[in-house]
């Protein structure tokens, strides 16, 4: 069961370039890292193709699940750009022409320019609130929990700006590391799952790499409880020493 002080999120990924790897997607380590700084939990990363039901299936099961679900990709002026449609049809609602959508274009695009195709960008479901693009102005919207933005990471990034006002923030997670050079993950693993379980509000991993100067393992301790996460890696910190002073044989 989720606390109070817990605001949940899913990023949904559209597009076909990203599923046939043409285009690598930079997106999501950046709403990630984003809404860790607003104290919002990203709890899950979908992908799906430029298919409209299945863009609307996992848009469902993402908007009931959690509390934002921010889309990138599928919103350019393109026939393969059906998200706004998908969106749509997800909340049940009718889309259209936005005359606020043609105004925020007209400000970068000549009226005598405004085709058909780049018209099409200015289409926006009922209901919805525009997010404003401070890099090429065909703007992203927000229809309940959901944010729609583009797949170009910098133009991504202005909408995310945009939309950040309008979102609830949690309480931001603290993280404390412990390294553990050179001791393999065997040594520590099972005093780590004890001490994971004597602080239960505090998460704990470990992440080992390898190169030629040997192994080397992070310890990663992540809480909202500042208290508590403290504790925790004292004890962590306390162990790492101790197997440090007393040989870490594989």
């Amino acid at each position: 069961m989720e606390r109070e002080d817990i605001v949940t999120a899913a990023v949904l990924v559209i597009g076909d370039e990203i599923l046939s790897g043409r285009t690598q997607d930079l997106n999501t380590n950046y709403i990630a890292k984003y809404l860790g700084e607003l104290g919002i939990d990203l709890r899950e990363v979908r992908v799906v193709p430029d298919i409209e039901e299945e863009i609307v299936a996992a848009l469902n099961a993402l908007r009931f699940r959690y509390g934002y679900v921010f889309t990138t990709g599928g919103i350019g002026p393109t026939h393969d750009d059906i998200t706004a449609d998908a969106v749509a049809k997800a909340f049940g609602v009718p889309i259209g022409e936005d005359e606020r959508a043609i105004a925020m274009l007209l400000e970068r695009i000549a009226l005598q320019d405004l085709n058909p195709a780049r018209r099409r960008m200015a289409r926006i479901p009922q209901g919805a609130d525009l997010i404003e693009n401070a890099i090429s102005k065909a703007p992203g919207f927000m229809i309940g929990n959901v944010i729609v933005m583009a797949g170009v990471p910098i133009i991504m990034q202005a909408m995310l700006d945009a939309a950040a006002g309008r979102i609830v923030k949690g309480v931001k997670v603290q993280v404390a590391t412990v390294d553990a050079h050179n001791i393999p993950e065997g040594r520590y693993a099972a005093d780590l799952e004890r001490i994971a379980k004597e602080h239960e509000r505090v998460t704990v991993g470990s992440y080992p790499s390898f190169s030629s100067a040997g192994v080397r393992n992070q310890i990663v301790l992540r809480s909202r409880d500042s208290a508590e996460l403290e504790a925790a890696a004292q004890k962590v910190r306390a162990l790492i020493t101790h197997l440090s002073a007393n040989g870490t044989p594989i």
